[in-house]
């Protein structure tokens, strides 16, 4: 379910993000037990249960819009999670992880193993950005590009750092809530042409949306961030299947795969409930 190399204009391909492949893969999930690979035990919540669920709802998803669930490519999104819940849910075959938080992201990544594929999912400030590229060099995509400015700020971190090109995608707000980063779907034309054009260190992969503060969101939100698809892939000069979509969270990702979803980004439903520090 990860997508594999993807150049300004080349098609995407998608491998998977599991130790095993295809299709078998999810059923492998779908009937491991409550041990991972390394026999190690999924206690309390059960993440190892969260994530046989996930993926067995998103193959169920996908069949029902007549789609290949092995191109959809699901994040599990470990966001104030220890490491040792992370540990267990790549024991169980998973291998991409998303982070909200950029201190999080570098005190986790380098205790854990390296063919993990970290997707940063969270606002990114551009004094940031340097640390977060070379701290987590196994850092595979970057879902939060809102503005020219921070895609500058990428850019010339990637050259700088010495590492290879970086997938990013365009963070569009299409519930138009002022509490949600990314730009206005009216603008988000000239954003993907700056990052695909302007920032040749950076490779344009696609679109992503945040849902509603209930984390449900509306198919008007979806269909929004299609049709800034269709007009980007237009722009680009590129076909709509080379543009992922990145849209749908733990309370509405089944909704967002039947719309057209390529990533998903699960974290409750795999991890159990987010416990914030008291402050």
């Amino acid at each position: 379910m990860h997508a594999g190399y993807l150049g300004h204009t080349e098609e995407i391909h998608f491998t998977t993000n599991s130790k095993w492949s295809g299709d078998s893969r999810i059923k492998k999930i779908a009937t491991h037990d409550k041990t991972g690979a390394n026999g190690s035990a999924c206690d309390g919540w059960s993440c190892c249960d969260g994530l046989r669920s996930v993926m067995l709802r998103v193959r169920q998803a996908a069949e029902r819009a007549s789609r290949d669930p092995n191109r959809i490519r699901v994040v599990a999104v470990s966001k104030t999670k220890p490491v040792s819940l992370i540990r267990q849910v790549y024991d169980a075959g998973h291998l991409c992880f998303g982070e909200n938080y950029v201190q999080e992201i570098i005190e986790k990544a380098p205790q854990l193993p390296e063919d993990i594929e970290w997707h940063f999912i969270g606002h990114l400030q551009s004094n940031k950005v340097k640390s977060l590229l070379a701290s987590v060099p196994n850092l595979a995509m970057i879902e939060s590009v809102d503005n020219e400015k921070i895609a500058n700020h990428l850019h010339q971190a990637v050259s700088s750092v010495g590492r290879k090109p970086l997938k990013v995608l365009v963070q569009v707000n299409t519930s138009g809530e002022s509490s949600k980063s990314g730009v206005n779907p009216s603008d988000c034309v000239e954003l993907a042409k700056h990052v695909n054009f302007g920032c040749p260190n950076l490779k344009f992969c696609g679109l992503m949306t945040i849902g509603m503060p209930d984390f449900s969101s509306t198919p008007e939100n979806f269909q929004a961030l299609s049709n800034c698809r269709v007009a980007v892939c237009e722009a680009l000069g590129i076909a709509e299947e080379q543009c992922e979509l990145s849209m749908g969270m733990s309370g509405d990702f089944e909704l967002a795969i039947e719309m057209g979803s390529t990533n998903v980004r699960v974290g409750s439903t795999i991890f159990g409930p987010r416990q914030y520090p008291k402050k």
